[in-house]
């Protein structure tokens, strides 16, 4: 998590990652002048719609001041997109793909474009994008 001094620039660094099943991740607050969330889309948290695998668990950091961290381990194939609560609607958003396509229980990114704004959208690196450079910068 990432932002410039006056706070008008705000990320995920990176924002797009590719990493095998059972990969703990770890959200770091390197902005010194914002708190920050890392959030799944899911009914369970705040009623969003979705977006990470049927059978991954959901998860939200709450909000982390700036050098606080929190940590998830992802053990389900497929796409997870997360948010910063806070800062969503400038499209502080990020994109976890676990393992590849065709590994076994595989679930792809979500269809929905209903819950979220096209700057949203426009924002999450593709899934080929970040398997093929396992990293997608957020700056």
């Amino acid at each position: 998590m990432r932002g410039t001094p006056r706070g008008e620039h705000i990320w995920f660094a990176p924002r797009g990652l590719a990493i095998a099943a059972g990969t703990t991740v770890r959200f770091v607050n390197h902005d010194p002048g914002n708190s920050h969330t890392a959030t799944a889309y899911h009914p369970d948290v705040f009623g969003r719609e979705r977006r990470i695998p049927a059978a991954a668990t959901p998860w939200d950091s709450g909000f982390l001041l700036p050098d606080e961290q929190f940590e998830v381990t992802l053990t389900v194939p497929g796409v997870y997109d997360f948010y910063c609560i806070p800062h969503e609607m400038a499209a502080m958003v990020g994109r976890i793909v676990v393992g590849r396509p065709g590994d076994r229980g595989w679930e792809g990114p979500s269809s929905d474009t209903a819950d979220v704004t096209p700057e949203v959208l426009a924002a999450l690196p593709t899934v080929a994008s970040i398997l093929a450079r396992g990293r997608v910068g957020g700056g």
